[in-house]
């Protein structure tokens, strides 16, 4: 299953998150054969953990969070980022956001790098700053509503569940994966981890600000404004 909306859009603009989202398309383009062309930029901007460890392509920390392995990569990725972004930003700010979002990527690439240092594997993808952005929304938003649509073989469903129940699913499967993994998946599983614990840990000062559990009480474990009851999309049934 994978989530499609939430029922909080934000009340604010959320720039950051719609230039990062545009900035991701744009430069997915760019670096793909068919469109841009610009494949050296897969050479330049990935991140190299045996390079890091020996001092070079350092910038690749942050440049390798803008490339994506394929369509159904980047779309993923900023469809996560399109769900959960846009309340996180709301509160903490366009700046404080872009900063917290930036600073998520690094850890999950640092606890990338610990598990397996001396990888020579180019690391791409913004999933491990997106981990931190969830990390973030469960602990200020755990009761916010989320659509998600499930897959059961041959049918598939909308179901409106709490934002916890799905992101700690979803942390709970890159955990297991990330001890059962052998790499051959060529997911980086330990960034999201990694990511996820940063988004928890740098938003809980502003968890504490917003007034802590009487945060959740007055909101009900939801953004605080009033949610949008969408109408229950009308999927059919695909029989065998």
């Amino acid at each position: 299953m994978f989530p499609i909306r939430d029922h909080n859009p934000s009340l604010t603009t959320p720039y950051v998150t719609r230039t990062l989202v545009f900035a991701n398309i744009v430069i997915f383009l760019l670096t793909e054969p068919w469109a841009g062309g610009m494949v050296g930029l897969w050479v330049e901007w990935a991140l190299y953990p045996i390079a890091i460890m020996q001092g070079s392509y350092l910038w690749g920390l942050i440049t390798h969070m803008f490339l994506h392995a394929g369509i159904m990569h980047i779309a993923g990725n900023m469809l996560f980022l399109w769900i959960f972004g846009d309340n996180l930003e709301d509160q903490m700010g366009h700046l404080p956001f872009l900063l917290f979002y930036l600073a998520c990527g690094l850890v999950a690439a640092a606890a990338q790098i610990a598990v397996d240092p001396w990888s020579d594997v180019p690391m791409v993808g913004a999933s491990g700053a997106i981990a931190g952005v969830m990390g973030g929304y469960l602990l200020l938003f755990p009761k916010a509503r989320v659509d998600v649509l499930a897959l059961i073989i041959v049918f598939i469903r909308i179901f409106t569940i709490p934002a916890w129940v799905m992101l700690t699913v979803w942390l709970g499967l890159q955990l297991v994966m990330g001890v059962l993994a052998t790499g051959g998946d060529g997911v980086a599983y330990w960034a999201h981890n990694g990511g996820f614990v940063a988004g928890l840990v740098l938003a809980f000062p502003l968890f504490l600000r917003l007034g802590g559990t009487a945060f959740w009480r007055e909101n009900r474990g939801r953004p605080p404004h009033a949610p949008i009851d969408y109408q229950q999309s009308r999927v059919p049934t695909v029989r065998r």
